[in-house]
């Protein structure tokens, strides 16, 4: 049993970072409910509490709900003064949203744009729009905490720098939160765009799911990885580049230099040149799509056999990495019915009857904002963190608290 001074030293451990932690999650609504929980004593959570309010991070109201005497005085996050930035570079466009820290999607801006121009005048139209979308919605500059950005390439998560990405030439470690230190003074995170699509549909439409693997079925193939609630990215940042598994005992040469990828089989740029060659006109996925979606015999089959590709790699990662749901995004997500009945009938062939027992396999909720939001929520908890907002506090106040 641990001794009075051992648990006074555990309840004052609790920084106002962590205090903040509790309000935002909605764990604790009162200053009562946090001595309740952490078991610090009153005052140091009068001390916790002020501390907030007095930087801007959290409101103090009357619930008017009291039944007699005084109301009590209900705690939470204070959002109009905090914004971040998720940024969705595309191949070819280029979505930021602007959301508040608690989560609301306050603005949104789609722009047609070519990752192959290179970092300079990409990320230059990034910082316009992120400015313009702060000017729109009444926001100063000095508002904005953090910012994140999904890309389509590899990224050493550590650093946020993309590492040999085949379709952005020119941006091999590139800093890009360098850049976006040096306009707004803030960090930004960056990472794979599969990555944050996961998060904004496990945080989204699956916040009770812990183990959920995200696949990305547009020009290219990757997985997004959810375990025990946080994305794995793996040692490096690479983990789920499953485009470039071999698929049986198919030769389809592959941009990477190798042949029978995953990508080179299913992915929507080959399923496009694969109607090319049948005299269709099919330039990439989205033709691939619009072509199923009208009805045509041979697109409709070759999405269903590329689900069936995929759903080859899928029963081996739902075999070893044993997750309760699977969703299914990118641009021929578009056409679900077709795409995961291929899916669905390679998976429950190949795969243990356990894993397999409760598995979810369904198409994305979150829609064509998934990476902007996910890239937003992947700022929104480093700003949340409770590292952070200690730093915050200990430097001084950020706003007024009125």
């Amino acid at each position: 049993m641990s001794s009075p001074s051992d648990r006074t030293s555990a309840a004052s451990s609790h920084s106002p970072g962590e205090v903040l932690a509790l309000i935002s999650s909605g764990t604790v609504a009162t200053r009562a409910d946090i001595a309740r929980i952490t078991g610090m004593a009153r005052s140091t959570v009068s001390q916790r509490v002020d501390a907030l309010i007095a930087h801007g991070l959290v409101d103090e109201d009357a619930d008017g709900g009291s039944t007699g005497g005084r109301p009590p005085r209900r705690l939470a996050l204070r959002t109009r003064e905090h914004a971040v930035a998720g940024v969705d570079l595309g191949a070819s466009h280029c979505r930021v949203a602007l959301m508040d820290i608690g989560g609301a999607t306050l603005a949104v801006q789609e722009e047609p744009m070519s990752i192959g121009d290179g970092p300079d005048s990409v990320l230059r139209h990034v910082e316009r729009t992120v400015r313009t979308l702060l000017k729109e919605t009444h926001r100063e500059p000095g508002t904005l905490r953090s910012i994140g950005v999904g890309v389509p390439g590899p990224v050493e998560f550590s650093t946020g720098r993309p590492v040999d990405p085949p379709i952005m030439p020119g941006w091999h470690q590139y800093p890009i939160p360098e850049f976006f230190a040096a306009r707004f003074g803030v960090r930004a995170l960056v990472d794979n765009d599969v990555n944050v699509m996961a998060l904004a549909e496990q945080r989204r439409a699956f916040p009770d799911c812990r183990y959920l693997l995200y696949i990305k079925v547009g020009t290219g193939i990757g997985c997004g990885i959810v375990a025990d609630g946080e994305l794995h990215r793996g040692a490096q940042g690479c983990a789920g580049d499953i485009g470039h598994i071999r698929v049986g005992d198919l030769d389809d040469p592959c941009r990477c230099g190798n042949s029978g990828c995953l990508e080179a089989v299913a992915g929507g740029a080959s399923l496009a040149a694969k109607l090319v060659g049948l005299g269709l006109d099919a330039t990439s996925g989205s033709d691939v799509v619009r072509l199923v979606q009208s009805g045509n015999r041979d697109a409709v089959r070759m999405v269903r056999e590329a689900g069936r590709a995929v759903g080859e790699v899928l029963a081996g990662l739902v075999n070893f990495f044993n997750p309760d749901t699977v969703v299914m995004g990118g641009a021929l997500a578009a056409v679900h019915d077709q795409l995961l009945a291929g899916v669905r009938e390679a998976v429950y062939r190949r795969s243990h009857p356990l894993a397999t027992q409760l598995l979810r396999i369904e198409p994305s909720r979150t829609g064509e904002n998934a990476a902007a939001v996910g890239a937003g929520i992947l700022a929104i908890e480093h700003a949340l963190s409770p590292a952070q907002v200690n730093r915050q506090v200990a430097g001084g106040p950020l706003v007024p608290s009125s």
